[in-house]
Parts: C-alpha cells; structure tokens; sequence
C-alpha cells in the first residue's frame, strides 16, 4: 500500500514539486490550537484582537485605532504583539495574557467527531500554542477533547519565544522529548509550518475557506502548496478519520 494518505472531502493535493511526508512512522502528534482545533469561522481571533487594542490602549495612553496600529507592527517585527510589547515596554506578560484571553467561547462547539477522530491516533498527542496555558485548557475543554492530549506547550513553557522561531520549536522539543522525524505538525498558519518541516516532521495546514481566516497560497487556495507544506485540509476531522483507517489498514497488513 502507498505510504501516501488518500484526499478526504475538503483536502487539496500538494504541488509535485513537494511529495508528501508519510504518517507510516509517526508517534507523534502536534496541534496548534486557535483554529486549527476549532473553526476560523468561530471568530475567537476577532474578540481576541479588540482586548489586544484596549490593553496596549490603556497601557500606553494612546487611542484604540494607535494601540492598533502598533499590534499589527509588533505582530510582524517580533511574531506576537506580546514579544513586542515585553521588548519594547518591558511589561510582564501574565496580565496582558489573562486580559486578552478572557474571551466568550460561546462560539466554539464540543465536537464530538473531532474527539473520535483525535482518539484514534496512536502514540503521544500534544497541544502547542503561542496562547496562554489557561487559554488552551478552556478552549480544548469547551471542545471536548482536552483530556486526550498528554500535554500542552503555551508560550509560557517556551520562554515566551513563539512560533515561527525556530527556538520556540527548540524547547517544544527539548521539553517533550519529542524525535522530529516521528513526528507530525498540525496548524493553519504556513509560516509556522516551516521550522518543523525543516526538522522532518510530516507538516498538514489546516486551512479555512469561509473567508474567515485570510491567508493564501498564491492566488488560488486550491493551488500549489509551498514545499514545507506538505499536506492541508479543510476538515480536520475527516482528514485524521482518513489517516486513522489508513494506518488501521496498514497495521493488519503487517
């Protein structure tokens, strides 16, 4: 049998030029969290945004539409606004964390199939995120699949270095013992693909169509995926019940 996880629905091949990286050996498995193990059309990033602004907002003085502007700025110099904001502020980072995560979750459904789905992968299921520890336990505890991950990499287990740096990756994988050749890397931002791609983890984006969650590859979504991505969908659930029967198919193979 190919080593090769057939498409499901909502699935995209990548470009020729960039064979896929097989889940034949992979032990494990890593997940970012903000929409990625929920929707982008949750619109958690919007709430999470508007608090953004109104902490840098009161923090320095300045108006909501300044305070913005310098969250873009620092999101793009330093990976997060709360980088930027401990670099250049020299602000502690629990109160801007606590503030910006404290956000409705009304939107974000238990997902059932999801945890179905999650369950079956054997080996070690991590989460690793660029939010806040207390964020990721609400998030995936409103999922319903919390329980299911042996442990959760936030920004705080790594120093407050985020995603995409490569160091952030460093201490993930220092901190969990974790063989990059046997692992995979789930997320929906492509940037933050790169690293683990580079380290030989098998890499799927996990990406949205709504328009919801902007980013693309190329002009065309459904294009040639960039070589450090090497697989992407958008139903995370029906991609892993695929890869779930796939790898069952192979172990009675054997």
């Amino acid at each position: 049998m190919s080593d090769n996880l057939p498409l499901v629905p909502g699935s995209a091949a990548p470009a020729a030029a960039a064979p896929r990286r097989a889940f034949s050996g992979t032990d494990v498995w890593i997940f970012d969290l903000d929409n990625t193990l929920y929707p982008a059309e949750c619109r958690l990033f919007l709430q999470i945004d508007r608090r953004m602004g109104e902490f840098i907002s009161r923090l320095l003085g300045v108006s909501f539409e300044q305070a913005q502007h310098l969250r873009k700025t620092y999101y793009k110099q330093f990976g997060t606004t709360l980088n930027g904001l401990m670099r250049i502020h020299r602000i502690e980072p629990e109160p801007f964390l606590e503030y910006v995560h404290d956000i409705d979750l009304g939107a974000v459904a238990t997902n059932a199939r999801l945890r179905a789905s999650i369950e079956q992968l054997q080996g070690r299921r991590l989460i690793f995120t660029n939010g806040s520890r207390r964020h990721a336990e609400r998030v995936a505890g409103k999922i319903g699949v919390l329980d299911l991950f042996e442990d959760i990499c936030s920004i705080e287990t790594c120093d407050f270095t985020p995603k995409p740096a490569a160091a952030a990756f460093d201490r993930m994988i220092a901190r969990h013992d974790v063989a990059a050749a046997r692992a995979a890397m789930f997320e929906d931002m492509p940037a933050n693909l790169e690293v683990p791609h580079a380290l030989g983890m098998t890499t799927v984006l996990v990406h949205d169509e709504t328009g919801h969650h902007p980013w693309r590859i190329g002009d065309d979504p459904a294009g040639a995926a960039p070589e450090h991505v090497h697989h992407r969908t958008t139903d995370l659930a029906g991609f892993l019940e695929v890869l779930g029967a796939t790898t069952q198919a192979r172990s009675a193979e054997v």
